[in-house]
């Protein structure tokens, strides 16, 4: 008798997920959009009603193909940069690699990186 109810739960169970990946996917996508925009007080709202810490989705998210900071090295998003550096780990930023990065991609003066290396010391 609990055989049949098997198949039904996976039909019900099925959109549940899907559902999760699409929110997930919404979210990922508004990260970048306010990360583009350098919408730190939006980017700070869609993290807190999501409940989600940067240092759990950092190395999950990626905008168009870059980790958050860089993409917002790329684009000049010094606020939002600056709010997700202060969110990871000192040690955590200074194993990325973003000063390097900026350095060999001509974003040298950018002033994000100031703020990483404040925090790659701490």
């Amino acid at each position: 008798m609990k055989l049949k109810f098997l198949p039904l739960i996976a039909v019900f169970a099925t959109p549940l997920f899907a559902t999760s990946a699409s929110a997930n996917e919404q979210v990922a996508e508004s990260i970048c959009a306010y990360i583009a925009a350098n919408d730190k007080n939006s980017l700070r709202k869609t993290l807190s009603d999501s409940r989600i810490r940067i240092k759990n989705v950092y190395d999950g998210v990626s905008c168009d193909g870059l980790p958050m900071i860089r993409f917002a090295i790329k684009n000049n998003a010094a606020d939002a940069a600056e709010f997700i550096i202060k969110q990871l780990p000192g040690s955590f930023v200074a194993k990325m690699g973003d000063s390097e990065w900026a350095a060999s991609n001509g974003f040298a003066a950018s002033p994000i990186l100031e703020a990483i290396k404040a925090r790659s010391a701490s």
